[in-house]
């Protein structure tokens, strides 16, 4: 009987980010995450954006096919796009990030933190007006960009 061996994401894999419609109710949150928790698919990046009737949820996921899933079955408005994820190794490495997306004149639509990380070193997430290129200009820069295999079990 032949055993099946979960593959792993490789590292170039891009950082999938979901972007959840939900409902600006008490604990329609809580109930999402609770659902992605019983299929053992983690939350490493959140951020919200409250408006008067409803939030707009962006997270990064250790398994977005998993979430992707989830989504489906349980009828969660979403949209799937790719981010950039940069490691900063200390909290002065920043300025230099947000310098060298200037330089490029790359325009940042959106930004957060993860929530963990291995190793403790912190990571921002990034969405850009130019993805790929804002992810050259990093990487020629001398950051290390993440990919889903880095954050993905």
């Amino acid at each position: 009987m032949a055993t099946s061996v979960p593959v792993r994401k490789k590292q170039s894999d891009p950082v999938r980010q979901f972007s959840i419609f939900l409902a600006n109710k008490a604990g329609r949150l809580l109930e999402l995450i609770r659902i992605l928790n019983s299929r053992r698919v983690h939350v490493v990046a959140l951020t919200i954006l409250d408006t008067t009737d409803s939030a707009i949820v962006r997270m990064v996921v250790d398994d977005p096919d998993t979430a992707r899933a989830i989504f489906h079955e349980q009828a969660v408005a979403h949209t799937e796009s790719t981010v950039v994820a940069v490691e900063l190794e200390a909290g002065t490495e920043l300025p230099k990030v947000l310098s060298a997306l200037l330089e490029a004149e790359i325009n940042i639509l959106t930004a957060y933190g993860f929530l963990v990380r291995p190793e403790g070193r912190s990571a921002l997430c990034l969405n850009l007006d130019d993805n790929e290129l804002g992810a050259q200009v990093l990487s020629r820069g001398g950051f290390r960009l993440l990919g889903q295999g880095d954050i993905s079990r």
